[in-house]
């Protein structure tokens, strides 16, 4: 048998504790598994004295990330700190230029500075694996840089966080208010006490930069993505969605287009017996449409401690497995110096049907002119619904509206018109509606 692999572990907190538990129970197992054992001989965390539930005597502790990764005997740093800036990427930079592996759980390192790292890893002959950074225990990174090969991917799109996720779908199961099901979520240690990198889609955005590079062979661009978070959808957008055969989910949609990739995150309406609209709670999902295989669906735990560890174990087991001299896959599925540049599709070029909530004072002529406005701009409608908002007759009403496909730009336009119109009550809410061809 080879000799052990010898494994840094910079940070024990949920993750890195579940790691190391799996890691020193299951030896014996993943020594046969693996063809050479995996042994954790240098750690480094903020509190020594925290139980971990596992046995850390014969590990080196080092006073820091940077310490860890520069000086320690081992054959690959694991990075799971988290942060885009300071302590991760000085680590992880420190790993790579020693000649370490690295496996990192660490999305927003990767969305800011991927390309840079997977450089130097391939500059170095290392691995740089981050099965954990996107979709928790869900092996969606490995499907698309190796399973995937030869297929010309047309759109990758799902539901990768949790917390949003729990929030639609205790809105909708429970009537409750976005702002109750939030404090739920931090009660539960799904969400954070300041969550809005969660709920305004900035987690989803930087999962979905890196998908898109490995799905389209393009330089990560995670500042050029269409970004919506679930902050002002209500529980009147919950049941109007209900009763016209939807669900509200947070969706992150990448895909090719004439003009370049489109890459968006917001809410989206999808039908109701459609498989991803029966993903709930925290769990995440990934779809992927290609020319050869088709379109594929994976679901699963999208955090946690346990789901996360899976991946990142997953990650040093292809490590252990590997042997000096072989052929590396690239670590973002083409070189990192022929990824192309990132061509952006205008969001006002996107086309799909859309749902337009309005809260309209009851006058005469109010619902004309909105269908004027729509037909002005070339919007054809599916359904027109009216409502009233309470029981005398000089309440505002609601109008809903859905569309057929339609753009971006169109719906902007008409939804401008009709606010030139002083006769909205509060802001229009427009939702896009997505149609899953096979789920």
């Amino acid at each position: 048998m080879a000799d052990a692999l010898k494994i840094g572990i910079a940070g024990l907190g949920t993750v890195g504790a579940s790691l190391a538990r799996i890691l020193t129970t299951r030896a014996n197992e993943l020594a046969v598994t693996c063809g050479r054992a995996i042994e954790i001989t240098a750690v480094t965390a903020r509190d020594r004295s925290r139980d971990r539930g596992a046995d850390l005597s014969r590990a080196e502790w080092f006073s820091s990330p940077e310490e860890l990764a520069e000086k320690a005997d081992i054959d690959v740093f694991v990075e799971l700190i988290g942060g885009a800036e300071g302590t991760a990427d000085r680590s992880v930079r420190a790993a790579l230029a020693r000649g370490l592996h690295v496996v990192t759980a660490n999305k927003a390192l990767l969305a800011r500075c991927g390309v840079e790292l997977a450089a130097i890893a391939e500059e170095k002959g290392v691995l740089l694996n981050f099965e954990a950074a996107v979709a928790g225990g869900i092996p969606v990174i490995k499907a698309l840089r190796e399973s995937l090969t030869g297929n010309t991917i047309s759109r990758i799109y799902g539901i990768m966080n949790g917390t949003c996720n729990y929030i639609l779908t205790r809105m909708e199961k429970e009537g409750l208010s976005f702002e109750a099901c939030l404090k739920e979520a931090q009660r539960l240690g799904y969400a954070e006490a300041d969550p809005t990198f969660d709920i305004e889609g900035n987690d989803t955005a930087h999962k979905l930069a890196i998908l898109t590079t490995l799905a389209f062979g393009t330089r990560i661009a995670a500042d050029q993505i269409y970004l919506e978070g679930i902050s002002n959808i209500s529980i009147e957008d919950i049941h109007a969605a209900a009763d016209l055969g939807y669900r509200i989910k947070l969706l992150g949609v990448a895909q090719r287009t004439e003009s370049g990739i489109e890459q968006r995150v917001h809410p989206t309406m999808v039908p109701h017996d459609s498989v991803i609209a029966q993903v709930d709670g925290v769990t995440n999902a990934v779809a992927i449409e290609s020319d050869i295989l088709g379109e594929l669906l994976m679901v699963g735990p999208g955090a946690g401690g346990n789901a996360t560890a899976s991946a990142v174990l997953g990650d040093i087991a292809d490590i252990a497995k590997s042997r000096p001299g072989a052929q590396r896959v690239p670590v973002l599925g083409k070189p990192a110096a022929s990824l192309e540049v990132y061509q952006q599709a205008q969001m006002q070029s996107h086309e799909g049907g859309y749902f337009i909530r309005l809260t309209v004072l009851d006058r005469a002529g109010v619902f004309a002119n909105v269908a004027t406005q729509m037909a002005q701009n070339g919007i054809s409608l599916e359904s027109i619904v009216q409502r009233a908002n309470g029981g005398s007759a000089s309440d505002a009403k609601t109008i809903i509206l859905v569309t057929h496909a339609t753009t971006e730009d169109s719906v902007r336009k008409a939804v401008a018109g009709i606010k030139g119109g002083n006769y909205l009550s509060g802001e229009p809410q427009v939702i896009r509606i997505e149609r899953p061809k096979a789920f």
